[in-house]
């Protein structure tokens, strides 16, 4: 099997709105065949990030890395070492005289192993690693006040050097050539063709290279023919089914015969944005029809409108209608934030977010639509409910916690909530995501207790402000995919991912799977900026659709766009297939043999 080649890197940090230390500082990867024409991954994005540390009073110390190297493990996986810094780069304390490491069987999951001492009074300055197939034994090279040392150790995972330091020659990467943009360069390491190819098939945007339809197709009427689908074909080896749009002129479906027909394969065409000051969009389907909704932005988050339509294209340029003000209830007196439609049961509810006076006081709430009501009627949804803890008190202690961005989970035969909850006094913790089972019959009460989801310990998560928030999930039938947004809601904000297997408790934190490096920012897709808190809606043909904010510029107010779903080769969502990608107009035409039976 042909090698491929790797090259880590970190990157010189740019305008803080754009690419901050607390995502440069982060190791990059590039790929390339031939050890020369290497090819940035992940839109020049930072795959592997250091982890905030802890306080006593639960705060967190946000850490970045520099200096990354990676080397091979005696198991064939991957090691590596890195520097770890403060947030913006600087010398860390905690770390004096150690090294951070790292392991990993792909690229692409990572674990932090911890800090390992090389008993040094110093600030580390350099680190390489590598491996003696002969001695079974690691030597560490790392330089400290402008001189080179080197250690062994026998077992890279006990965190301690085996032998005493010596000092020798300076150590001298291999020089590397290339044009990626701001590019630190560090190592560049050979890997299995099939890590390699793994690899650059996750880390890069599938697009579409071919289209395939049944030569010939027998059917009895145009109904049948419509159920006839495309196969479009990407890069990545992934496919995807697209309803075609055929030309049936000249058939006659009551004569039995041959006929040559063409067709145009369909896509849907939403410009971004589909709507300017909306913010968190959440799009369901109920009882045949399609609803809209939104935070608004455009009021200062006063109030909550509604749009409905036969079909999600429809939503566009459908009327809004209020659903919710912040003047009808006394309980309800602004910050209506994050709309989510859920079906539990038979029923239809709404989860948001309202306060009841200040900010210190927003609470996450449910409203319930009667049976038999039309989601468009305002009469026809009840009181805002907050939401309550298994032991009947409030989920918040009010002016002290706010909760906010509650979604729903159907899974194993039960119902989940999973949101949002940032304690401000007596500190601010950051926002964390939380999860509990809760009451299908009444859905605003947990009947567990709440277990902690992620917190913002990565750059990306706490890039100007700790925020993990916007929980929404994807259930497919290989796993349980929870996206979340992460950062503050200006440009910097993305979007990361946990998954879980199926049949896992939900409740035990170690069922959890927690991405190193978030699937959407403002470098996945141009001039979309800090994109986030995602929903997810299926239409009639299957497809899954992305609803999500970005801005349409750095300054730009926050807007509602719409992408389709994809599914790359390990069935993980891809949220950066834009529709230039998704189909490629010259592969639109096609044509078949129809019988007419």
């Amino acid at each position: 099997m042909k090698e491929k080649y790797l090259l880590c890197y970190t990157r010189e940090p740019q305008d803080e709105m754009v690419y901050s230390g607390k995502l440069a500082y982060s190791m990059h990867l590039a790929y390339c065949e031939d050890e020369q024409n290497f090819e940035a991954l992940n839109h020049n994005s930072g795959v592997l990030f250091a982890k905030a540390t802890d306080n006593a009073n639960k705060t967190m110390n946000a850490k970045c890395l520099k200096s990354p190297y990676i080397f091979t493990l005696a198991d064939d996986s991957f090691g590596i070492v890195a520097i770890r810094t403060e947030a913006e780069g600087e010398n860390d304390p905690e770390s004096k005289g150690k090294i951070l490491f790292f392991e990993t069987k792909d690229f692409i999951q990572y674990t932090e192993v911890g800090l390992i001492n090389l008993h040094s009074d110093n600030f580390i300055q350099d680190v390489v690693c590598s491996l003696d197939n002969t001695k079974g034994t690691y030597t560490i090279c790392w330089s400290e006040e402008g001189k080179w040392f080197k250690a062994e150790t026998e077992n890279l995972h006990l965190l301690e050097i085996s032998s005493t330091p010596v000092a020798v020659e300076p150590v001298k990467l291999q020089s590397i050539n290339t044009d990626i943009e701001g590019i630190i360069p560090r190592n560049i390491i050979s890997v299995s063709e099939k890590i390699g190819n793994r690899l650059k098939c996750r880390l890069s945007t599938p697009l579409n290279i071919g289209m395939e339809v049944p030569e010939e197709v027998a059917v009895n009427s145009f109904e049948e023919l419509k159920s006839i689908k495309a196969k479009a074909v990407y890069n990545d080896g992934t496919t995807s089914l697209k309803t075609i749009d055929w030309d049936t002129t000249g058939i006659n479906w009551s004569r039995p015969g041959k006929y040559e027909i063409t067709g145009t394969v369909h896509q849907e065409h939403f410009e971004f944005p589909i709507a300017i000051n909306r913010a968190d969009p959440c799009i369901t389907k109920w009882k045949d029809k399609y609803y809209f909704i939104a935070t608004n932005d455009a009021d200062g988050n006063n109030s909550l409108y509604i749009r409905e339509a036969d079909s999600i294209p429809e939503l566009i340029n459908a009327e809004e209608k209020l659903l919710l003000d912040a003047y009808t209830y006394d309980h309800i007196k602004g910050f209506l934030w994050a709309p989510e439609f859920h079906q539990i049961g038979e029923d239809l509810y709404i989860f948001h977010a309202a306060t009841s006076s200040e900010f210190l006081f927003i609470e996450s709430h449910v409203m319930k639509l009667k049976r038999g009501g039309n989601p468009s009627k305002k009469e026809d949804w009840s009181m805002p409910q907050r939401v309550l803890k298994k032991d009947g008190t409030f989920l918040c202690e009010s002016g002290k916690v706010i909760s906010l961005d509650m979604t729903v989970i159907p899974w194993n035969g039960e119902y989940y909530a999973a949101w949002s909850e940032r304690q401000f006094v007596p500190v601010d913790l950051g926002a964390w995501i939380y999860i509990a089972k809760i009451n299908p019959e009444e859905p605003w009460k947990l009947i567990s207790d709440p277990v902690i989801l992620t917190k913002p310990d990565y750059g990306w998560a706490n890039n100007h402000v700790f925020v993990d928030e916007g929980p929404y999930a994807i259930i497919t039938d290989k796993k349980l995919f929870l996206t979340f947004s992460s950062a503050l809601v200006d440009s910097t904000y993305v979007v990361g991912l946990l998954t879980a297997e199926h049949g896992a408790d939900l409740l035990e934190p170690k069922n959890w799977t927690k991405g190193n490096y978030p699937l959407l920012t403002s470098r996945s897709v141009p001039g979309e900026f800090g994109p986030g808190h995602n929903s997810y809606v299926t239409d009639n043909e299957g497809v899954v659709w992305n609803a999500y904010h970005a801005r349409p510029g750095i300054e730009a107010p926050r807007s509602s766009g719409l992408r389709r779903v994809h599914f790359d080769i390990d069935g993980y969502p891809v949220l950066d297939l834009t529709e230039e990608r998704d189909l490629d107009p010259y592969l639109r035409n096609v044509k078949t043999n129809l019988m007419v039976k």
